[in-house]
């Protein structure tokens, strides 16, 4: 008799299988502790544990430190521009 392979789901993570734990964990660049932590949280579908890591990864680059707000740097550009349209004394007698 012949048993049909089981095929695995391909949307679902099984985190018994090392060769799949492996392959989430170095395309979404986490470590097995991370994956595990995350699966427990969210479940172990791959589309919400990228979607997670996505979330995660633009949320931290959302907000970086030491860069002034937006009115800070339109403040600074409009000075810029009327400093630029103001003539020096030697443009002016030319």
């Amino acid at each position: 008799m012949r048993r049909p392979k089981i095929q695995p789901i391909r949307n679902k993570l099984d985190l018994a299988d090392p060769v799949q734990v492996r392959i989430v964990t170095r395309r979404l660049g986490l470590s097995q502790a991370e994956l595990t932590e995350m699966v427990g949280r969210i479940g172990n579908s791959l589309a919400a544990i990228s979607k997670e890591v996505h979330s995660q990864r633009t949320g931290k680059l959302s907000a970086p430190a030491g860069v002034p707000p937006a009115a800070v740097i339109a403040s600074v550009t409009a000075t810029e521009s009327a400093a630029a349209e103001v003539t020096t004394p030697a443009e002016a007698s030319s």
